[in-house]
């Protein structure tokens, strides 16, 4: 038998993900600025350090507007497993004010 099991039936619909080193490591941001046109949304993430008037984009992702949706659902959906273990997340009750004008339609999260 062979014992990296390569004659094993393999599922049709299974998606092979890599994930190279550099990527797994992560990026931390505590900004995302997202645009959208009516065929794609750009989502920025973004490191803000207080006290310095730069900022830098970590990672810029561009998904389509049902993806954008389904990514929508799929964070409401771990954001509501995640306070059921662990309680709720605190919300500050204003959003930051940024000096920022990209122009276009922007939201922040």
């Amino acid at each position: 038998m062979d014992a990296n099991n390569d004659h094993q039936p393999q599922d049709p619909n299974a998606i092979n993900i890599e994930l190279p080193e550099d990527i797994a490591e992560g990026q931390y941001a505590n900004l995302a600025m997202i645009a959208h046109s009516s065929s794609e949304f750009v989502i920025d993430f973004i490191r803000l350090m207080p006290g310095l008037p730069k900022a830098k984009v970590k990672a810029r992702i561009v998904i389509t507007p049902e993806h954008a949706k389904r990514l929508l659902a799929a964070l409401a959906d771990n954001v509501e497993r995640f306070e059921q273990t662990f309680g709720p997340i605190n919300s500050q009750p204003e959003m930051p004010s940024f000096p920022m004008n990209f122009g276009g339609t922007m939201g922040e999260a």
